[in-house]
């Protein structure tokens, strides 16, 4: 008889039986509650609300407001959180799912499982939404957004992206979006994208420093029309202040990066303030990062609150590893983003949380890089309470999800429980005691999710 089949036997049943503990709990959380006692950052950059309250049924927040002035229902589960601070819970626009796991980025990652883990692992840093932007496979982001995952994320999905052949993301996303080079082929893609149902179009316009093919304004102009017909939101990857330009003139919905090359200039700013609705996701993490020689505070907390050690040591040793001549030239980048992110601001333009989490820059720290994200935006010019409404109510507007981002009767009762103020210190959105989605309250910590439902 094999000795270690007992411990096996013993372990599989801890944890199943933990797994039932959770499903039960999960299914037993009451339908309806009263939140009271805590500060109430709303999520549209109103002021902080003190002693608040909110009434939570079935899942919809039904009233907010002073928690002198607000009567429990019949029947409510009354849940005090004096002390602490309630913000809306997280919206990131742009995300690759799928690749990561570990230490490791092959396209052999890309599992339903895998992905689960993934929307499980966001959820319960505090993130209630997800963009999946251009690199899904198969039909895995439709179904998972279509029907949710427990504990998980929510979805919207560009599906397959378009790019010129062999030429959209880096490897191995590279082979996901379609590859176009007519205007017949750019047409079918998006055809095809619409019969699928994706939540928009995603274009890569960059020939990534002269190594691939740039997809060119005949090619973009004719899927922007395309997806316009067809009543699909175009958002581009860009890299350079020219093609910013002509992207908004063909009439593009959005970027998914910032101009990068040079600085921000008033033609730019006068094409935007022709088209208000057309928004930046910020996207800093990498070029952050790579602007410093020293590892970030952030990168210590991480090891303590969930993402794997493998991709932690990553980081670390891309950090420690880099050549001063290197990380000179990237400071003078991240020097030069933060301006056009001031000057972005200062025009009004719609800035919004994106990571890149799961691609090649923010690697695997999902739900992690987030927060993450949310200091940088705040390094690079914005106040906490910009930085909060971008990554709340306008990053859920941008992704059409009308009942996420905010704090408020008729909105989702999904939301993060704070130990301190991050209108104070940004770096507190990462004090979480409490996620709660759909009203019900997220499993965190240590190998939560892991793919299963």
């Amino acid at each position: 008889m094999n000795p270690s089949r007992p411990i096996v036997a013993l372990a599989a049943g801890c944890l199943a039986a933990a797994l039932l503990a959770v499903s039960l709990a999960y299914a037993q959380t009451p339908r309806l509650l009263m939140f009271e006692g805590m500060t109430l950052i709303t999520g549209d950059s109103t002021p902080p609300i003190a002693g608040a309250g909110f009434i939570v049924e079935n899942g919809t927040i039904t009233r907010v407001g002073k928690q002198g002035e607000l009567t429990a229902p019949d029947g409510a589960a009354r849940i005090d959180l004096g002390g602490k601070i309630v913000m809306p819970a997280l919206v990131d626009v742009h995300v690759h799912l799928g690749y990561r796991r570990e230490a490791t980025f092959t396209a052999l990652n890309y599992t339903r499982a895998n992905i689960v883990d993934q929307l499980q692992r966001l959820a319960s840093n505090g993130v209630a939404a997800v963009g999946s932007a251009g690199t899904d496979r198969g039909n895995l982001a439709f179904t998972m957004r279509d029907r949710g995952v427990v504990n998980g994320a929510a979805v919207r999905t560009a599906g397959r992206g378009i790019a010129p052949p062999d030429a959209g993301p880096n490897p191995p996303m590279r082979d996901a979006p379609y590859g176009v080079s007519t205007a017949d082929e750019a047409r079918t893609a998006v055809r095809e994208l619409a019969a699928n149902k994706v939540d928009f179009v995603k274009i890569w316009v960059d020939d990534r420093n002269g190594t691939v093919k740039k997809l060119s304004p005949a090619l973009y102009r004719v899927i922007i029309e395309e997806a316009h017909t067809n009543k699909l939101r175009v958002v581009a990857h860009i890299a350079t202040l020219a093609d910013a330009k002509e992207l908004l003139r063909a009439g593009v919905d959005g970027f998914f990066h910032p101009v990068r090359d040079r600085e921000v200039d008033d033609e730019l700013l006068g094409l935007l303030k022709q088209r208000p609705q057309v928004f930046f996701a910020l996207t800093l993490f990498a070029p952050r990062m790579n602007a410093s020689s020293t590892p970030p505070r952030w990168l210590n907390e991480s090891l303590r609150s969930g993402p794997v050690t493998e991709e932690v040591a990553r980081l670390r040793e891309l950090i420690t590893t880099r050549k001063p001549e290197a990380v000179e030239a990237a400071r003078a980048e991240w020097d030069r983003l933060a301006r056009n992110v001031v000057k972005l601001n200062a025009a009004g333009v719609k800035l919004v949380l994106g990571t890149d989490v799961g691609g090649a820059s923010a690697g695997g720290l999902f739900g992690w890089a987030e927060h993450v994200e949310l200091e940088n935006m705040v390094i690079a010019g914005l106040t906490p309470a910009q930085a909060i409404a971008a990554a709340t109510s306008t990053a859920a507007s941008v992704l059409g999800l009308d009942k996420l981002g905010s704090i408020a009767a008729g909105k989702s009762a999904d939301f993060i429980v704070l130990d301190r103020n991050p209108l104070q210190d940004i770096s507190n959105t990462r004090r979480i005691a409490n996620v709660y989605l759909r009203g019900r309250e997220v499993p965190r910590g240590q190998g939560v999710g892991r793919g299963r439902e």
